[in-house]
């Protein structure tokens, strides 16, 4: 049976590396400032309202594994912005460093060997920090993917030339 060293560092890479899909940095990468909060014709969203979008969902989840008395916020309203297109590029470039900074501290739950993922968070009775880091990797991908989808009918994927 692998060791919970090994499940730690599943868990690491679903949330941060390259595997079977983008990551974050790849689908954000090179986004034009002028075409952050353009909306493809058959798709509800911008590549801004889903960065905002996984922002928001990271950080409630990342206080959810750290607060006793969370309090969840209203659905959907405080998990979407109201804004199609960020305000300007230090809006844009906080909530791209805040993914990344939010991400960074759930990793750290993980690394830290003191914490028994299979513990429930503090807030809830039934859901372990396992679960939560799982749900995380989970969410992030479905909307990585929805940021590469509306790039490319927005003619803006590949970034570079070497994503797929």
């Amino acid at each position: 049976m692998p060791s919970d060293s090994t499940l730690r560092e599943h868990v690491l890479n679903l949330l941060t590396a390259r595997q079977a899909h983008c990551t974050f940095e790849d689908a954000v990468a090179q986004m034009p400032s002028g075409r952050r909060g353009d909306r493809p014709e058959a798709l509800p969203y911008s590549v801004w309202e889903l960065v905002e979008h996984i922002r928001r969902a990271q950080q409630d989840i990342l206080v959810y594994c750290q607060e006793a008395d969370y309090t969840m916020p209203d659905w959907p309203s405080d998990f979407w912005p109201d804004e199609q297109a960020p305000a300007d590029d230090d809006v844009w470039n906080g909530a791209l460093a805040q993914v990344k900074d939010d991400r960074a501290a759930l990793c750290d739950l993980v690394k830290n060997e003191s914490l028994d993922l299979y513990d429930t968070v503090p807030s809830h009775d039934e859901h372990t920090y396992l679960r939560e880091m799982l749900l995380v990797a989970d969410h992030n991908a479905y909307h990585v993917g929805q940021i590469v989808t509306v790039r490319r009918q927005l003619g803006l994927w590949p970034p570079s030339g070497d994503h797929e």
